[in-house]
């Protein structure tokens, strides 16, 4: 015996194009506009420096902008915690201690901090090795 599917407007048809569509945007990174998509960086550490000279060392510590990636988008410091938005390469830290800085992101964990103008800063910050959880 059949039963009768009850009417509410909306035909079969309908219903599964629209659990199809729903089915295909689930596998889709979600995009912002207009700095691409959304990620969060690995977490973990990142040590941040100064170039050094031929002199002397490397790098200079910057030890009060490291900064620890938590969960997701938060980041922990000894001056307090915070959120950032990862958008393609850009990660800007929209609050807590390093609200309103911004840096560029190359590779999975090298950051360089970008100036106003666009250009590059001096500082960079890299993920320590097996600082994630």
């Amino acid at each position: 015996m059949a039963f009768p599917i009850p009417s509410r407007g909306i035909s079969l048809t309908g219903a599964l194009a629209g659990i199809l569509a729903g089915a295909l945007l689930a596998g889709t990174p979600a995009v912002a506009a207009p700095g691409g998509a959304i990620g969060t960086l690995p977490l973990g550490t990142y040590h941040c420096e100064l170039p050094g000279d031929a002199e002397g060392a490397a790098g200079v510590p910057q030890p009060e902008r490291d900064f620890t990636v938590i969960h997701g988008s938060s980041y922990a410091m000894p001056a307090g915690t915070g959120v950032y938005l990862l958008t393609g390469d850009r990660v800007e830290f929209t609050s807590g201690p390093l609200r309103g800085a911004v840096f560029s992101r190359s590779g999975r964990s090298f950051l360089r901090e970008a100036l106003a103008d666009g250009r590059e800063g001096a500082l960079r910050c890299v993920r320590a090795p097996n600082s994630g959880r």
